[in-house]
């Protein structure tokens, strides 16, 4: 039996180290996209006499929330943080946020998302470039976030600068607090979608709609 003992350990030790990898998986992923309600999509503009393509920048977000995990403040006002190793978003978050943005205005346009290819050289690109300035969830509580950001066709020299702040309170539980942020995005790609619109609409323009 003595002979056996060394065998023994190590198969128990393989085990407890296949535990621990199992214990250490994410449980949940998130994401940020969702679908374009058919009363805010347009038709795509892509092949007519005037396409649309928008060119979306990397996102500038809070050192914290760059990351795939979730980071979910506490209540009642605490400078505390959790991040969430059990619950992550698809992607790390900027490059999530980056991607559900993109689609959502693109769809709201009709637009071809130009990072992804597809636009000749000598077609006209609106470059947009978002800064997240605030992006706080607590479970149980609300989502706010605050977003800035600078519109201007590539054969212009205007540009329009933009900004909106946005939340709203969410129930207990991190899928609430993942479909308010979801809600949130969304908000924010309906309003980057405006600003292309206004300025499509009026070349003078530099304000954002309201």
């Amino acid at each position: 039996m003595k002979k056996r003992q060394p065998f023994l350990f190590g198969a128990l030790a393989a085990a407890l180290l296949v535990l621990a990898g199992c214990a250490s998986k994410p449980d949940n992923y998130y994401t940020l996209a969702s679908t374009v309600p058919a009363a805010e999509a347009a038709p795509s503009t892509i092949g007519t006499a005037s396409p649309v393509y928008i060119e979306l920048a990397p996102l500038a977000v809070p050192e914290r929330l760059a990351r795939p995990q979730m980071v979910v403040g506490r209540a009642n006002g605490s400078v505390q943080v959790d991040v969430l190793e059990q619950h992550r978003w698809a992607a790390s978050f900027e490059n999530e946020l980056r991607d559900a943005l993109a689609s959502g205005i693109a769809a709201r346009l009709g637009a071809l998302d130009a990072t992804k290819g597809g636009r000749q050289t000598s077609q006209p690109v609106w470059r947009i470039a978002v800064q997240v300035r605030q992006f706080d969830a607590v479970d149980g509580g609300r989502v706010d976030a605050g977003f800035s950001w600078t519109l201007r066709r590539s054969d212009e020299t205007r540009t329009m600068v933009c900004q909106l702040n946005v939340g709203e309170g969410v129930a207990s539980g991190i899928d609430a607090v993942a479909e308010g942020a979801q809600r949130i995005t969304a908000a924010a790609a309906a309003a980057i979608a405006r600003s292309v619109g206004a300025a499509r609409a009026n070349p003078a323009a530099t304000v954002c709609p309201a």
